[in-house]
């Protein structure tokens, strides 16, 4: 088994993940595939996780990708949850999440109803959450389904989406409306096959991800950690995957990678990724990438990920931010002493964030 040590496995990834050399805006919808989707459960989130990886991002940019150019899609993804992901891509994330079983997708009746009716409501047609169940109510004729269609945090809505039945359009003020994906992107997408759409996400994950653990893969796909889930997404690779060892453990890694995981370098990366950045998400819970105390600090309850200062790869500390009127107040939370060379990149990330928010920079910093 082939040994990788954790030093450059790390700066691996960071390359994987545009964060030692940032790309340019006109690659945004690649850098959204490569980390296989953005998280998009906080409004904020897209942006900032692009921010860290693209030189000049302008503020619009995720909303001109989202509701005009339409070169990113908003829809229920890995784990149930809110992603964007690139259209060009929407065959592959269709024919691999249509094999989950969360959610009801995996036959419950009122579900089947509900997609149903959503599917035939959403054909050609763009509606706001309250016109979306009062449709299903209508062509069911079930109040209950209607009130779970109108009133749910989104998971009577989650199977159709994994079907390719629902999607987010643009909203309307404040409104969120829906349509399908066939009708927001304009064209029919033509949904991979399970097998062939299963292999090339497992693909997508360990380009970024590697080294990663059965466990690593299905807590990023399904949720809490099943390795069953994991092996049988591995063994869809065949050869193409193969063990490594990194710092003492058995991981995986694509065959085509490993000799450029052996022996990568990156230059030294500060970042402020926000909450549910992909870096974190697809992380080991364990060092060397965040001290084992603090674990709890960023994989936090429900779900829950916080926003993580990254330094060559490592969670050492976390960071928090608030926009009141016309100033951004930005507090930085080291886990540990903080050279100075880090501190003023870390600075320099700091005014980053408040020159994309549009607002004067408050930066604090503070101890815990």
């Amino acid at each position: 088994m082939t040994r990788v040590a954790w030093r450059q496995a790390l700066a691996w990834r960071v390359n994987r993940h545009f964060l030692s050399t940032r790309t340019t805006a006109a690659e945004l919808s690649r850098v959204a595939g490569a980390l296989c989707g953005l998280h998009a459960q906080i409004q904020s989130s897209p942006g900032l996780s692009l921010l860290a990886r693209i030189q000049e991002l302008p503020p619009e940019a995720v909303e001109d990708a989202l509701w005009r150019r339409r070169s990113l899609v908003k829809l229920w993804s890995a784990r149930g949850t809110l992603h964007l992901l690139p259209a060009a891509d929407l065959g592959m994330w269709l024919g691999a999440l249509r094999t989950q079983k969360k959610f009801g997708n995996a036959g419950h009746p009122k579900v089947e109803q509900i997609c149903a009716a959503v599917g035939r409501a959403l054909d050609g047609q763009v509606l706001t959450r309250a016109e979306l169940a009062a449709e299903v109510g209508r062509s069911t004729g079930s109040a209950e389904l209607a009130t779970w269609v109108g009133s749910s945090w989104g998971s009577d809505l989650k199977a159709a989406s994994f079907r390719g039945l629902i999607c987010f359009a643009s909203p309307k003020g404040r409104e969120v409306r829906f349509t399908s994906p066939a009708t927001w992107t304009r064209a029919a997408c033509r949904v991979q096959p399970a097998e062939s759409a299963i292999r090339e996400v497992t693909r997508r994950f360990l380009a970024a991800y590697a080294p990663a653990t059965p466990e690593s893969i299905a807590r990023w796909w399904v949720g809490p950690p099943k390795t069953t889930v994991g092996m049988r997404m591995l063994a869809t690779l065949g050869d193409e995957a193969v063990p490594v060892e990194v710092g003492g453990r058995a991981a995986w890694a694509l065959a085509e990678d490993v000799a450029e995981l052996r022996t990568a370098t990156a230059p030294e990366t500060c970042r402020l990724l926000p909450a549910f950045d992909p870096w974190i998400i697809g992380a080991f819970r364990e060092p060397p990438l965040i001290p084992t105390d603090r674990v709890r600090d960023v994989f936090r309850p429900q779900g829950r990920f916080s926003p993580v200062v990254l330094v060559d790869g490592r969670v050492v500390g976390r960071w928090e931010h608030r926009r009141t009127g016309g100033s951004v107040a930005l507090a930085i939370t080291p886990y540990g002493r903080v050279g100075r060379r880090v501190r003023a990149a870390l600075e320099s990330e700091a005014q980053r964030v408040a020159g994309y928010l549009g607002g004067a920079l408050e930066l604090s910093w503070s101890s815990r």
